[in-house]
């Protein structure tokens, strides 16, 4: 009996990964630790039963037709399936595999280092030592916005952001306010206050975006919300690039209509060195690090394998992560 053939994007996932696929499975890998091409995708992914996939691959039906009615599973390394044509991979009966929770503690650790070296100058400060602009102590040098006694807004309650602000009250910030469909039972913990996107905007000194992705997201972030944010505030985005109208912020960042931006998400990504935003002395940019911890990453991999062997052996309510359509 032949055993499945499992398209791998990436060469560069964790070992363990590749591991546990190959004890019960063939497998083709992507040439490229970059990122695999459209064209090189279209060309092996032909007749194989499952695909280990990542948030830079574009799954859509163009792919899931040229790799024909022997594909059972798609399993992204990654908690957001933006990426993939859901409705194209339900007509198909095509089961989804992802890995939402488990990178919620490292992204939500990073979330409040960005906010940190962006409120605090840390790498323009570290930058203004080589450039030789550290000439002596200034009282008013490298200022920035402080956490203790702050409003922080966060658009987004979901497992990320529950954890953030949890971090976030260690800092004792005055209050934390949070957008919602509804109240959540967890914000209790940290005595956060459901309100409308506006008053958010309008009452936060620091505002954090951990919300999914959807056609009702996009770009919610504009002009216009800028516009409703304090002057003093400063703006986090660990979500998507694409929940920010990037030339408004860019307009909003050089015009000092807000104080300042940490952005470990753009678009596109990445971005070139000479990036408008890179050229901005008021905003960090990192380069998409929300999960970027070892124990993170190789469980990552360890459930979107485990995603693929539960459905190709028949048991998807044995799949740890699956999107039930």
């Amino acid at each position: 009996m032949s055993r499945p053939k499992i398209l791998v994007t990436r060469p560069d996932i964790p070992a363990i990964g590749f591991e546990l696929l190959a004890k019960e499975c063939d497998l083709i890998v992507g040439e490229h630790a970059d990122e695999i091409s459209r064209s090189e995708l279209l060309s092996k992914i032909p007749g194989v039963d499952g695909l280990y996939c990542l948030l830079s691959d574009k799954i859509d039906d163009e792919i899931l037709s040229a790799a024909g009615g022997n594909l059972k599973v798609v399993a992204t390394m990654s908690v957001g399936v933006d990426h993939l044509d859901l409705k194209a991979l339900k007509a198909r009966n095509i089961l989804v595999g992802y890995t939402p929770g488990i990178l919620t503690p490292a992204t939500a650790e990073l979330t409040v280092a960005l906010l940190l070296t962006t409120s605090r100058n840390l790498i323009h400060g570290n930058r203004a030592i080589f450039k030789d602009e550290w000439k002596a102590w200034g009282p008013t040098w490298m200022l920035g916005p402080g956490l203790l006694n702050s409003t922080v807004g966060i658009v987004g309650l979901g497992r990320i952001g529950v954890e953030v602000a949890e971090i976030l009250k260690g800092f004792k910030v005055s209050r934390i306010l949070y957008t919602s469909r509804r109240e959540k039972v967890e914000a209790e913990k940290f005595e956060g206050k459901l309100v409308d996107f506006d008053t958010l905007l309008r009452e936060s000194d620091f505002v954090i975006v951990t919300i999914a992705l959807t056609p009702e997201t996009k770009e919610m972030f504009n002009k216009e919300a800028f516009s409703k944010m304090k002057k003093t505030a400063v703006f986090i985005n660990v979500s998507r690039g694409q929940i920010v109208h990037q030339p408004s912020l860019i307009e909003a960042l050089k015009n000092r209509q807000i104080w300042g931006a940490g952005l470990d998400v753009t678009t596109p990504e990445p971005i070139g060195s000479d990036h408008e935003l890179l050229q901005l002395d008021n905003c960090v940019v990192i380069p998409h690090l929300g999960s970027a911890t070892y124990e993170t990453r190789n469980n990552m991999a360890v459930m979107t394998a485990n995603n693929i062997l539960a459905a190709l052996r028949g048991k998807p309510e044995e799949m740890p992560n699956r999107l039930l359509f």
